[in-house]
């Protein structure tokens, strides 16, 4: 197939647009085969079917790199206590929080977890996204953890989509374990973790390195025996307060270093000598009424990549808009709408461990979304609009509005 007469937005190995005004895609066999000017299109494709765009902008296919997209029940009640003045912290010390969620879960078998997941990830992948990372973490107990990641396993088995998952047992203390988070560590996630890389369903391990969670040395724990299976590592850190999560995970070569609001020029210098990329995550920083904003001029002045995120979730982030989490990284964090494309792009593959996606060049899969604007600082620019005109997942065209 042969997509021209489009603005095609590469994504260059410079975090830039690399926009080329009036080009051309040239797919084969579910991979990008060549693209450049229309003008210069070689002539081997001017004999292949092609398709003429008439100007629409091309981009690579979103990427959302944090989610927690499985899991049951709801916490619309949570938003009333903080409406009213509660915490974060006092809701998660009262019991509520992601504990809040365990129950809901564990009640839920595969099926019904596939079934409340799928309508979040059609919100998402009707905004162009075509790759989400699933963590588990709301289940912590064996089985449930277990269940959760089958689940996420199973959507990419029903949507066009590649899903990610992520083993997040250092999620909380279960009640059961109240008062005893390492006891929990070695009777129930660290087995857990062993047996849910055993049977496939592990891509990468996290765990949630705060006060009101998991300290720098029980996750340590964990990230051995990650370091043990081979498996990559990244962490939700210096949400709330910085208690070294940063520093810790990029001692291990984390992938991604997720929140990061309270991380400092030192936790940006690691970051930046381990490869680590920030993953911005505005819903939770705007649900929870933050103010400490994450540290974006000394990600800049070191090179820090910087992916953005929704992280939807049914407590912090009850967000499944990838464009409204572009608007809001931008409007919130500062960032250019350059960087929030790179952020849901390239550098949202690299913090998913994935080198062929996240650009439009030769080599790579065609997973490719066609927006009908004329600029792509457009897609950070609007709120509550979505301009997607279709979806190309590995060459084939999977979602298309209607005239």
């Amino acid at each position: 197939m042969l997509l021209r007469n489009a603005k095609v937005v590469t994504i260059t190995d410079d975090n830039r647009y690399g926009l080329i005004e009036c080009g051309a895609i040239a797919i084969q066999d579910g991979l990008i085969d060549w693209a450049g000017s229309n003008d210069e299109i070689p002539a081997k494709y001017l004999e292949q079917a092609s398709r003429d765009l008439e100007g629409r902008l091309i981009t690579p296919a979103l990427i959302d790199c944090h989610t927690h997209v499985v899991y049951g029940g709801n916490r619309a009640v949570e938003f009333e206590m903080r409406l009213e003045g509660a915490s974060y912290e006092e809701i998660a010390r009262a019991g509520g929080g992601i504990v809040s969620t365990v129950t809901a879960t564990r009640q839920a078998d595969v099926d019904q977890l596939v079934k409340t997941a799928l309508p979040r990830v059609d919100a998402l992948l009707a905004e162009g996204v075509s790759v989400i990372e699933v963590k588990s973490g709301y289940g912590l107990d064996r089985d449930t953890e277990l269940n959760m990641l089958r689940a996420a396993r199973k959507i990419a088995t029903l949507r066009p989509v590649r899903i990610k998952t992520t083993f997040l047992g250092a999620h909380a203390t279960p009640a059961e374990f109240k008062g005893e988070p390492d006891r929990y560590i070695d009777e129930v996630c660290i087995p857990t973790l062993r047996a849910a890389h055993a049977e496939g369903l592990v891509d990468a391990v996290d765990g949630f390195c705060e006060g009101i969670a998991f300290n720098p040395d029980q996750i340590k724990r964990v990230f051995d025996v990650a370091r043990e299976l081979g498996v990559p590592v990244k962490l939700h850190a210096e949400q709330l307060s910085n208690i070294g999560g940063t520093r810790l995970a990029a001692e291990y070569g984390a992938i991604s270093i997720d929140h990061v609001e309270y991380a400092n020029e030192d936790d940006a210098r690691a970051m930046a000598k381990s490869g680590s990329v920030a993953v911005l995550l505005p819903g939770a920083f705007y649900t929870l009424h933050e103010t400490r904003l994450p540290p974006i001029a000394d990600f800049r002045k070191h090179g820090v990549p910087m992916a953005v995120a929704t992280d939807c979730n049914p407590g912090t982030s009850p967000l499944m808009s990838i464009l409204l989490t572009m608007n809001m990284t931008c409007t919130l964090f500062r960032l250019t709408p350059e960087e929030a494309l790179c952020g849901t792009t390239k550098h949202a593959a690299t913090a998913l461990g994935l080198s062929d996606t996240g650009q439009i060049k030769a080599g790579l899969r065609a997973d490719l979304a066609i927006w009908d604007i004329e600029h792509p600082a457009e897609l950070s620019y609007r709120i509550g609009f979505n301009p997607l005109f279709e979806r190309i997942f590995g060459g084939e065209t999977v979602a298309r509005k209607a005239k």
